[in-house]
């Protein structure tokens, strides 16, 4: 386990954080991280007996809340739960996402709709339900999981991937433009080709070393990097950062 200095800017002693889709990759790694530093963690998955499994995994500080962010009523119920066991809401994590590799002949519309819920719409609702926590404590951070996708077009992801990943991008401006005055700040994370699990389930070793081989930094990403940089978009040295999108790609897109 890391070792972080109390009050550095890592330290997160006192706060909590909810993050969505933590079953795994991205989410796990980052609810792992901030649980390390010193957070209390409410831990999203769709599935009930994994949420509470996977918060039980994480220790005391962390608790299920489990339900499909898409759903009616799910973002308000989450941040329910969060207040009447933790009492505060310092961090947002919207990292849950519908990621298909469908081509666009083929696309239809109900798939169409439904990634942009995940993808956009949910975010939007998770972020509208943690507002008045955070406002009442003039402190908020919340951080979009976006993806090189979002900035450029996806390398494995269909239109609707791509499509609601930008949007997402347009979502932490507005939102940061509009929340800064109450202390919260809005930024977005664009991963690129990270070593997951999803990675794995649409594309080979052979396509991915491929791809890889041809980045600047010839490898993989690892969740626990981008975890990393979600603890900093969430820290207290990121104060005066908003509306931004950081890019965390090996060099693939340089912008």
């Amino acid at each position: 386990m890391e070792l972080i200095a109390a009050n550095s800017p890592a330290d997160f002693t006192g706060r909590v954080v909810i993050v969505t889709g933590a079953a795994r990759g991205l989410g796990l790694a980052a609810a792992t991280r901030f649980y390390e530093r010193g957070a209390s963690v409410a831990v999203n998955v769709r599935d009930r007996a994994r949420a509470e499994a996977t918060a039980k995994a994480l220790g005391e500080r962390a608790i299920a809340v489990p339900g499909d962010v898409a759903a009616t009523g799910v973002p308000d119920e989450i941040a329910r739960l969060t207040m009447e066991r933790f009492g505060r809401i310092d961090i947002l994590v919207n990292n849950a996402a519908l990621a298909r590799s469908t081509r666009f002949t083929e696309l239809v519309a109900e798939e169409w709709r439904q990634a942009i819920e995940v993808n956009l719409t949910a975010p939007f609702l998770l972020t509208k339900a943690v507002v008045p926590a955070m406002q009442s404590q003039h402190y908020g951070r919340i951080v979009n999981i976006s993806s090189s996708a979002g900035r450029t077009v996806s390398t494995l992801g269909g239109a609707h991937y791509t499509a609601s990943k930008a949007g997402l991008l347009g979502l932490t401006r507005a939102a940061a433009k509009e929340l800064g005055k109450y202390g919260i700040t809005v930024n977005a994370i664009c991963p690129g080709m990270i070593d997951t699990e999803l990675t794995h389930e649409y594309a080979s070793f052979e396509l991915l070393g491929t791809l890889a081989a041809n980045y600047p930094v010839p490898r993989l990403g690892t969740s626990l990097e981008v975890a990393d940089l979600i603890c900093f978009a969430a820290s207290e040295a990121s104060g005066y950062i908003t509306g931004a999108s950081f890019d965390i790609n090996g060099g693939d897109l340089m912008m």
